[in-house]
């Protein structure tokens, strides 16, 4: 992210980038839920914020060439494996109870903070036109 709009919406940016991608592992597990052998997998949300708001302080990585490592797929290095609550005899450890409340919770953190970026634009909207 660039520097104004680190300044401008804080972590909400990076924030919602992790809440997206988190989406789509969820939604992963849900999707295999009856597949046999399927290991679920999660984000852990904290030490991927964590650790994109410190890379934030520093260069940003761009690729130069074709098949060098993307950083938009280092949110993919946050992946753990989900320790299963009931092990299953097909070996699959997806609980979609669990998944689908994850899933559920996920979104409203991620509305949450596109709600507070939506708030900041229409503040900086409403400076910029004089309340008009």
């Amino acid at each position: 992210m660039t520097a104004i709009n680190d300044n401008l919406f804080g972590v909400h940016t990076q924030a919602l980038d992790l809440w997206q991608r988190r989406s789509e592992v969820l939604a992963s597990n849900l999707a295999n839920a009856d597949t046999p052998g399927y290991l679920a997998r999660d984000i852990d949300f904290k030490k991927a914020l964590s650790s994109a708001s410190a890379s934030g302080n520093s260069l940003p990585m761009t690729i130069t060439q074709q098949g060098q490592i993307d950083p938009a797929a280092q949110a993919a290095d946050q992946l753990a494996w989900r320790t299963p609550s009931q092990p299953t005899m097909d070996g699959n450890t997806v609980d979609t109870q669990v998944e689908q409340a994850n899933f559920a919770a996920n979104g409203v953190h991620y509305q949450a903070s596109l709600s507070f970026i939506t708030a900041q634009i229409h503040m900086l909207r409403t400076a910029i036109t004089g309340g008009q």
